[in-house]
């Protein structure tokens, strides 16, 4: 075991429950995301002042999938179909369009985490974990590096 351990974040957990809650009550779950940060696919012509609000309910997106490091999902976007990735690290809050119901991020969150498989990666030079990154094949996933 290594010297400091890196608590997981609570984010990625906290958005799949609310975005569970919101569902079953009904409600439209919207995701604010920081579309300055790294590793985003997002429809840019939609940002404002360096945010975008996304529209994540079920009968809005195909393909949904809430990993603790990323959402990536379809959705349509003036009739075409794009894929977004978000990480999670990107996520600023998740809310209910009807009443503003949700909870919004500490920004800070991740500043001293260290990622399990970064922390192993880093401590062998045999194998690295890559974080998976937006791809334009609709295929998710990580790769192992060598």
């Amino acid at each position: 075991m290594s010297e400091t351990t890196s608590i997981t974040p609570t984010r990625p957990y906290m958005v799949r429950a609310l975005y569970q809650w919101i569902e079953d009550n009904a409600l439209t779950p919207y995701l604010m995301v920081d579309a300055t940060a790294d590793n985003l696919q997002i429809p840019t012509e939609h940002v404002q002042d360096g945010r975008i609000v996304l529209n994540i309910a079920s009968r809005a997106t195909g393909n949904m999938s809430m990993k603790n490091d990323y959402i990536h999902f379809s959705a349509r976007f003036g009739g075409v179909s794009q894929d977004i990735w978000v990480p999670l690290t990107a996520v600023l809050g998740i809310y209910a369009k009807e009443n503003s119901q949700g909870m919004f991020f500490d920004p800070n969150e991740y500043d001293d985490y260290v990622p399990e498989e970064d922390a192993v990666a880093s401590s062998s030079s045999k194998t690295k974990v890559a974080t998976p990154k937006p791809k334009r094949d609709n295929k998710a996933g990580l790769k192992v590096l060598k």
